[in-house]
């Protein structure tokens, strides 16, 4: 991977960007003109549960981070902006310390990142130390060269630091470690950059002053861009979680607190970055899990720096108008789908395992906002899967049309999605509309999975894993038991889902008398069979049917007899009063007993007493008198029971 090939930029070609905007206006065409009006009926429960109810939830919310957003780039910045100005005027810190972390960067990479660094740096006329923390001796041959480009800047020193191998944590301990034997003063800043990110000139000066206006500020961070190595749809991915994470990180920045403080480029005071407790936090930070125990993170070390400055009650800022460039490559870059899920494993993974302590911390530690912000994250996992789901059930079971509805709510939102993104942004991709709904319901599936699975870490980059018992048994043990638990908590909310859209219905009267019926049948195999008796369950029928209607009947035999007005009198609010037969070449008899036979007639008054059979239609309808009312039987036969009983 050469320079050269990385500075190519970050957006997809106008070939692409054309071919998706023919795609998506031939799929409109095809929605539109293939829709059923009946989709959209106001009463469809089905339509509200799945694209209104949970998406005007979820909406909601997102506009609110997005006007905030608004708020803090349009008003609430441009004041802090013009106060940091002035004081980069005025003062300086007493030193600045760089902790740069690289790991088998390539040589073109880390001679750009750190010519930009050192340039930098001089400009600013800081003293400065420069901690690399390297894994090849080659790197010192760029940085030294770095350094005679430069003209071996008076303010500048480098001093190196090789890693051990297992990660970020030791590295960055290590060197913080060595910061605090130099005792910074409480006017010494620290800044933690990953050794693939370049800076823009004046980083430094621009970034590193709003120390100076606000006391009360532990750390910030900067906003990114990418110089992606791969294609377009890899290039505007890249683009979209930047352009998101200004979004989120603005929004954050109103209540002075942000969800995290990105490895890639982020500022501290000195006097904090050395803390004993920051520190040990950074190497050896874990967790205590009923079920996986104790185990140590391996990566997400920003997650701890961010943890331990939200403990103790220091204010974080992002500054959206200083930009960091970072190399970005997919860990395979001709494998899209694999490559970029196994990314978002990593950071939601990192976020799982920390956020659970922080939400614990409670609401007065961080603000309302900010306690809200990390709960939705655990919530939003779910909810954003009730609406592909749903969608699913309602076109399989249901009604097949109703994908239409549905691909054309998903063209709409994500739309309306990207063009408010692209307003904050500065610029807009059509790629990202299909992406858009491919992060959130391929990330709400990543997060769900990881959730109960967490312990298992892995870094792509250094081919490390953690987390998992070292015996393969308790490891098999752990993972059948997550699997379980997976499965468990899908399934409930399928069953859930199922229910409330009305892809399964719960069982019914009705049905439990059936099965009663059918108890009673087998509770005595080796005594004669009682008389069967379909009565029970009809007056359930009438009972459960809607208001005013009718109760629509099999082809077959009945029997009716006493429990049929029995049951009447118990159930008392009947809300249906016809019963109708199958009619047709295969009709609807009811056999009935000698007790009700005499209270029931046709509309010629003949009695099922004096007539052996009466013939119910809609000309000549049969009417059974009980103590509940009449009920009306039509389209069927009805005939006297003889005695006998099943054997």
């Amino acid at each position: 991977m050469s320079l050269n090939e990385l500075t190519g930029g970050s957006r997809a070609s106008r070939i692409t960007e054309l071919t998706t905007l023919l795609f998506l206006l031939a799929l409109i065409v095809v929605l539109v003109f293939e829709l059923p009006p009946e989709v959209f009926s106001p009463g469809s429960k089905s339509f509200i549960l799945a694209i209104g109810v949970i998406g005007a939830w979820r909406y909601s919310w997102w506009f609110t981070i997005a006007i905030r957003s608004v708020w803090y780039n349009r008003r609430v910045f441009p004041r802090l902006r013009r106060q940091a100005d002035a004081a980069d005027a005025r003062e300086k810190p007493d030193a600045l310390y760089v902790l740069c972390t690289s790991f088998r960067i390539e040589p073109e990479v880390s001679f750009a990142v750190y010519d930009a660094l050192i340039r930098d740096a001089a400009d600013y006329g800081v003293p400065t130390t420069i901690f690399a923390a390297i894994s090849d001796r080659s790197d010192v041959d760029v940085i030294d060269h770095v350094m005679a480009e430069n003209g071996w800047p008076a303010n500048v020193e480098i001093s190196y630091m090789f890693q051990k191998g297992d990660g970020k944590r030791s590295a960055m301990a290590e060197v913080l470690r060595a910061i605090s034997r130099r005792m910074p003063s409480h006017r010494s800043l620290l800044v933690s950059m990953d050794g693939d990110i370049r800076i823009e000139p004046g980083t430094l000066a621009r970034s590193l002053s709003f120390f100076f206006v606000k006391d009360d500020l532990g750390a910030l961070t900067t906003n990114n861009s990418a110089i992606v190595n791969g294609g377009d749809v890899t290039k505007e991915w890249y683009d979209l979680r930047y352009a998101q994470r200004h979004l989120v990180m603005s929004s954050g920045s109103v209540s002075e607190r942000l969800l995290v403080l990105t490895g890639r480029y982020s500022a501290f005071r000195a006097e904090l970055a050395t803390d004993p407790g920051f520190i040990e936090l950074v190497e050896n930070d874990h967790i205590e899990h009923w079920r996986f125990g104790n185990f140590k993170f391996l990566s997400g070390d920003d997650k701890s720096t961010w943890f331990w400055l939200l403990k103790n009650g220091w204010k974080m800022l992002y500054i959206p108008d200083v930009y960091v460039s970072g190399f970005e490559e997919l860990p395979d870059k001709d494998r899209f789908f694999a490559s970029s899920l196994d990314l978002m494993k990593r950071w939601y993974g990192n976020m799982l395992r920390t956020s659970g302590r922080a939400i614990a911390l409670g609401p007065k530690t961080m603000g309302l906002f900010t306690w809200w912000s990390l709960v939705d994250q655990r919530l939003s996992m779910w909810t954003t899967l009730i609406g592909p789901s749903v969608a699913i059930m309602l076109t399989l079971f249901v009604r097949p049309s109703f994908i239409f509805a549905y691909l054309l709510w998903i063209l709409f939102t994500r739309s309306v999605t990207a063009t408010v993104l692209a307003l904050q942004h500065g610029r807009f991709s059509l790629l990202w509309i299909p992406m858009l709904y491919y992060n959130q319901v391929g990330g709400a599936l990543l997060k769900t999975y990881v959730s109960f699975r967490f312990n298992r870490q892995s870094w792509s980059r250094q081919g490390i894993s953690a987390g998992e018992p070292s015996d393969p048994r308790a490891a098999r043990r752990q993972r059948r038991m997550g699997h379980f638990m997976h499965a468990v908590y899908v399934g409930s909310l399928m069953l859930i889902l199922a229910l409330a859209v009305g892809v399964v219905a719960p069982p019914d009267r009705m049905a439990f008398a059936v099965l009663e019926d059918q108890s009673a049948m087998l509770a005595d195999d080796d005594g004669p069979a009682p008389e069967r008796d379909d009565g029970y369950w009809l007056a359930l029928a009438l009972a459960d049917a809607p208001e005013g209607g009718t109760v629509q009947l099999p082809a077959g035999n009945m029997r009716v007899g006493k429990r049929f007005t029995e049951k009447l009198f118990e159930v008392g609010d009947v809300r249906a009063r016809t019963f109708r037969g199958h009619g047709g070449k295969r009709p609807t008899t009811w056999y009935v007993n000698a007790s009700l036979a005499g209270r029931l007639h046709d509309a010629r008054g003949r009695t099922l007493s004096d007539n052996r059979t009466l013939t119910c239609r809609a000309d000549n309808p049969c009417r059974l008198d009980t103590a509940s009312g009449t009920v009306t039987l039509d389209d069927m036969d009805v005939r006297r029971a003889s005695p006998e009983r099943r054997q």
